[in-house]
């Protein structure tokens, strides 16, 4: 032993345990800028900062153990302090959260601090606070659109209006603006019989597959706004894979999922669309169906971000009724042994470069289409590797933030066109849309393939 004082030799000072003690309050009770429960969890690894895409290619942007737990230690500390505007340079792809070790609600925190910015600090006259409204209620511009479908395809992506939607509100013109389709989903949907025709096709199957006819096996789709307005066949696959296991399949009313609103701190806008969900799937939850959503961010939405984020009746219940449609299958069917006897021929006969979105790496969902297509004969799908894509929503579309995505999305590109072909799959509509801009490749979803091997 050193020359130091050996622990026998060491007399603790006794606590001041008596009834004089008073605890420092370092974190009073606030009604406002709460960033939630967790934050003094951070003990400043900066982990969540080294798996940040912005921070990494953008050295100006102070990182998301800034954007959540200091500033909320700034606030609490100082009355006059405000958030800080680089919040909005969070992309919200929500890597930090499943980055921190210790369970910090990260994204939790920077949804709530965007939502006070834009409420308190932004001007409602400025180009970028209306340039945002308008991207985060994507909605209403593709409801518009699909009115005149054809026409707004040509004007959408006419030079001059580019040109013009650039300088005057900050919309990138490097981009070319998706197909709106001439059929949305849910006029398919209704053409095809919508709940009831759905209903007598699923029992068809069950037959077919020696089930009972009155099985219990009823799924509610949320088709989101992409899969509606622009990516039909999408939805379309949803639901013949689903009645081909015998699924009954309603579609009921309903919003935007709210992620573009999150994402641009439009909070009230995405509190009005998650009334309208969560009291349409909440009714049906409570009749035993579950939720399905075939776009990740959809899912991660309502699984995860409504209950963080609001108080509205029933909005648990839909949370942990909602799943993945993918995901759903694995677990409630035997989907890779029925690939195995199934091939795919045709168009979709072809290698994918699979790319998981990062809100399916926060649900666990980053590997699934690798391994279950691993066995399907006609096709091979090929992992580029965990990289965001960096459009993320709205992000990309931003012609501050456009260098930026492109550079975030550069590895993805690089292990796309290192894969022997030359079409993408993702269950991501807008990393669909970064990994055509980036490659040129014909983009799919794992349902479309699902459709093609399965379906008759």
């Amino acid at each position: 032993m050193s020359d130091a004082e050996s622990p026998a030799d060491f007399e603790p000072i006794e606590p001041n345990a008596g009834e004089d003690f008073e605890p420092v309050d370092v974190f009073p009770d606030s009604t406002d800028f709460d960033l939630r429960p967790g934050a003094d969890s951070c003990y400043k690894c900066s982990v969540c900062d080294t798996n940040c895409p912005v921070a990494e290619v953008d050295d100006d942007f102070p990182g998301p153990k800034f954007q959540g737990p200091e500033q909320w230690r700034l606030k609490q500390q100082d009355d006059d302090y405000g958030v800080d505007e680089s919040v909005m340079d969070c992309s919200n792809c929500m890597r930090c959260d499943s980055a921190c070790p210790s369970g910090v609600p990260l994204s939790q925190m920077h949804n709530t601090a965007r939502g006070e910015y834009v409420e308190e600090e932004m001007s409602r006259l400025s180009v970028e606070y209306w340039r945002n409204r308008v991207l985060a209620n994507y909605r209403t511009s593709a409801w518009l659109a699909s009115k005149a479908p054809r026409l707004a395809n040509v004007a959408m992506n006419f030079g001059p209006a580019r040109w013009l939607m650039e300088k005057a509100m900050g919309i990138t013109s490097e981009r070319d603006f998706p197909a709106f389709a001439t059929e949305t989903f849910r006029e398919w949907w209704e053409r095809r019989g919508a709940a009831a025709g759905s209903r007598e096709r699923a029992q068809e199957h069950r037959e077919r597959r020696g089930e009972p006819r009155d099985a219990d096996k009823r799924v509610a789709y949320f088709h989101g706004c992409y899969s509606n307005y622009n990516t039909p066949e999408v939805g379309k696959s949803m639901v013949r894979v689903f009645e081909h296991f015998g699924y009954e399949v309603v579609v009921p009313e309903q919003g935007c999922s709210g992620t573009p609103m999150f994402a641009n701190g439009m909070l009230s806008d995405a509190r009005r669309h998650a009334e309208v969900n969560v009291s349409s799937f909440a009714d049906l939850v409570d009749q035993g169906y579950d939720a399905i959503a075939s776009c990740t961010s959809c899912s991660m939405a309502l699984r995860q971000e409504y209950p963080e984020l609001f108080d509205i009746d029933g909005i648990d219940d839909v949370a942990r009724h909602t799943f993945e449609s993918v995901e759903y299958l694995r677990i409630h069917e035997d989907l890779r042994e029925e690939l195995r006897e199934a091939d795919v021929d045709g168009d979709l006969a072809r290698e994918f470069a699979y790319h998981a979105p990062c809100h399916a790496r926060n649900q666990g969902l980053e590997r699934q289409a690798v391994e279950l297509f691993r066995d399907l004969d006609g096709v091979d799908v090929a992992d580029v590797g965990d990289s965001c894509s960096g459009i993320s929503g709205t992000y990309g579309w931003k012609d501050e933030k456009y260098e930026k995505s492109m550079a975030i999305g550069e590895e993805m590109f690089e292990h796309m066109e290192a894969t022997e072909g030359e079409t993408g799959m993702t269950e991501c509509p807008t990393c669909a849309m970064q990994m055509e801009h980036g490659t040129g490749y014909e983009i799919r979803h794992p349902l479309e393939l699902l459709d093609a091997a399965l379906v008759e």
